[in-house]
Parts: C-alpha cells; sequence; structure tokens
C-alpha cells in the first residue's frame, strides 16, 4: 500500500480495535453478571467463574466484530470527510478503488479471523462450555441444593440443610432417600461437609441419626453415629452420553455426520443451516465494510447529506443482519433455502461496490449539470413583466 493508503489503514484499524474491545467488554460484563451466582450462592470458584465466562468471548466475537469493522469504516470515512482530506484526496486524483483498498485490506482480514472463529475456535469452545457446566451442575451440594429449601431430587431424594457456615461446613442436615420402593432412610445430623476421597465425593456427617423405617410398619429403627459418610454419587442421575447440540459439534462433524444417529434424524434441518451459517459467517464483515464506503466514500461538503447517509448504511447493515437470520431459519425448514444463506451477503456486497462506484460517477454527472444549468441560467436575458 502507498502511504497514503497507509495512513487511512492506521485509522480504521484503530477505529476497529477500539470498537471491537469496547463492545466485546460491555457484552461480556453483562454475561459475566448472570453467572456472578456461580459464586455468591452456588460456592464456585472465581478461576471456574473466569473460565465460563471467558469461553464465551468466542461467540461474542463473532457477533461484535462485522458491527465494530462497519463502526471502523463509518468512522474513518466520516473523520477524513470532516478534516476535508477527503476532498483533498479527489482533487489529487486519487480514485475510489484507491480510496477502498486499505478498508478491503482491514475487511480481508477479520474476515479471515473470523472464519478461523466460527469453523475452529466457536465449536470447541461451546464443547468445552458444556462440558464444564456439566460438571459444575453435577456437584451435588454446590450447585443442586440451596440454603433453607427443601430440595426434592428426580431419584427421590429430598435434602435440606439449615445454613452454611465458613468451610464449606452445613450445618441442621435433613436428607431423606425414597429410591427404594416401600422403604425410606432418612439421615438428620448437626452439621456435615463434603469431602474428596480417591475421586468420589462424600457427605461426612457428624452427630446425627438414620431412621430406617418399612411401608407397612409403624415402627422405624434409629441409629445414632457421631461419624458417618454418604456417597453423593448415588444422588446424581447415572451418566449418559453427552449429546451435542449442532453448534457444539467441530466442522467436520457437521460435514459427515453419522446418518444413523437418532438426534441427527430428529434436527438435520438444524445441522444443515449450522454448517452453511459457520461457511458464510467471514462473509459478513465485507459486506458491512461495502456498505460504509459505499455510503460514505464519497467526499460531501454538507453534514446533512452524510448524516442521512449514515442513517441509510446503519439500516441497510440492519436488513442485511435480519435477511441473513432469516435465511438461517429458512435453511432448518428447505435444503435448497441454504443458498440463501450465501447469496444474502454476496448481492449486498455487490450491491455496495454497484453504489460505491458508479453511483459516484451519478452524482458528479448530476452536480455538474446542475452547476452547467446554473451558468446557462445566469446567461440567459431575465424576462420583464409586461403591463396592460
Amino acid at each position: 500500500m502507498k502511504q497514503i493508503e497507509r495512513y487511512i489503514f492506521r485509522i480504521a484499524l484503530g477505529a476497529f480495535l477500539a470498537c471491537l474491545a469496547g463492545l466485546t467488554g460491555v457484552i461480556w460484563v453483562t454475561q459475566a453478571l448472570r453467572e456472578l451466582d456461580l459464586v455468591t450462592a452456588k460456592g464456585q470458584t472465581v478461576l471456574i467463574f473466569f473460565l465460563i465466562t471467558g469461553l464465551s468471548i468466542p461467540a461474542l466475537l463473532t457477533v461484535v466484530a462485522p458491527v465494530a469493522l462497519f463502526m471502523a469504516v463509518v468512522h474513518a470515512l466520516n473523520r477524513l470527510n470532516g478534516d476535508s482530506e477527503l476532498i483533498v484526496m479527489s482533487a489529487a486524483g486519487m480514485s475510489p478503488r484507491q480510496l477502498l483498498r486499505p478498508f478491503l485490506t482491514l475487511a480481508l482480514i477479520v474476515s479471515a479471523a473470523l472464519g478461523f472463529l466460527t469453523i475452529q475456535v466457536l465449536p470447541s469452545s461451546f464443547q468445552e462450555l458444556r462440558d464444564l457446566l456439566t460438571r459444575v451442575r453435577g456437584d451435588f451440594i454446590a450447585n443442586v441444593v440451596q440454603e433453607g429449601q427443601f430440595t426434592s431430587l428426580d431419584n427421590g431424594i429430598t435434602f435440606h440443610f439449615r445454613e452454611r457456615a465458613p468451610g464449606g461446613v452445613l450445618l441442621g442436615i435433613f436428607m431423606q432417600d425414597r429410591r427404594e420402593a416401600g422403604r425410606s432412610v432418612t439421615y438428620l445430623a448437626e452439621r456435615g461437609q463434603a469431602l474428596d476421597l480417591d475421586g468420589q465425593t462424600y457427605l461426612v456427617l457428624e452427630k446425627g441419626s438414620i431412621h430406617r423405617q418399612q411401608q407397612n410398619s409403624r415402627d422405624a429403627s434409629i441409629i445414632s453415629f457421631a461419624r458417618y459418610a454418604v456417597d453423593l454419587a448415588a444422588f446424581t442421575p447415572p451418566d449418559t452420553d453427552t449429546v451435542y447440540k449442532p453448534r457444539e459439534r467441530s466442522t467436520a462433524q457437521l460435514l459427515f455426520p453419522d446418518p444413523n444417529e437418532h438426534y441427527y434424524k430428529l434436527v438435520k434441518g438444524r445441522f444443515r443451516a449450522e454448517l452453511h451459517d459457520r461457511l458464510t459467517s467471514w462473509l459478513y464483515p465485507l459486506a458491512m465494510a461495502l456498505i460504509a464506503f459505499a455510503a460514505l466514500g464519497d467526499p460531501r461538503t454538507t453534514r446533512q447529506g452524510r448524516g442521512l447517509a449514515i442513517a441509510a448504511a446503519v439500516a441497510a447493515v440492519v436488513a442485511l443482519r435480519i435477511a441473513g437470520f432469516a435465511a438461517a431459519s429458512a435453511a432448518v425448514r428447505s435444503p435448497g433455502a441454504a443458498a440463501a444463506l450465501y447469496a444474502v451477503p454476496l448481492l449486498a456486497g455487490l450491491a455496495a461496490l454497484l453504489v460505491a462506484f458508479h453511483g459516484n460517477r451519478v452524482r458528479a454527472f448530476n452536480a455538474a449539470l446542475a452547476l452547467r444549468l446554473r451558468h446557462v441560467g445566469a446567461g440567459l436575458p431575465r424576462l420583464r413583466p409586461s403591463h396592460g
């Protein structure tokens, strides 16, 4: 690139990085606040909190990056025009193609990065997030039961504790086991604590009793204990094979799915839509950058004209994203609609190029024609009003 093109590239790149960091940070904070319950109420560590919220950053980047690029191109062109640099460049003979080159270079870099994220990084992060949340929810004491509440599990366990003391100690424990038909076992203890031993988690109860009672018997057997360990693995549902959603599967798995898989047969359309959505996501930064250039790439002297151009560009970008979502939804229902996922960003980019290069010529011709007519009109004799 020439020196003037590198200057424009630096302006656009700085604006893009600022917008990307700002938008990603704001959205990440809102997502992190939703997961704050992991630390405050569910007893997870700060490391788990940041790990879970950090795994959502690739998904945020894929959504924010095209918008940040659009805002960066708008900012750069608006700044160049506000400093009259666009007018000087145009007067010096710089063509629209030369002006587009630094923006197109930045758009290609963003598109390549976005394509790598959506095809490779994003499914891996979704899969890791799914596995991590499964492990977190599997922690019975930390994540299922709540302080002061009676919690009933699907496998016939009812658990309650009065309060949580420092160090993870539970006070006032009540636990009832009705998994075996016709028989109930109730555990009462003053205190207890979950401990890991040889890869297994146990609830160690202190100063309590065990009440066993048969369904047809009025008498219950009571056993007092000073210390008793209960295996918490019995409280969680049996392990089952994890079924990953289409967005959590690798691109290779979407390209070559197992046709005999039951889940694939049920949601075959979602697999198809997810695959084509990944393959077309990199086209949107290019389309949005071209839309911004088509609206603001020519030098203008009136603020009103640029304000209307920015509003038109924003409306075009919103319409582009709505059309993309509609195409993805249609691809779920119909295999033929998958072509629309490619057509939407490609047609938007081609239309923006047409406006950028041919629209400028039309505007220049209209301006020259209006100036010519003004000069011609100034040379015509004025008509005097006739009397009588």
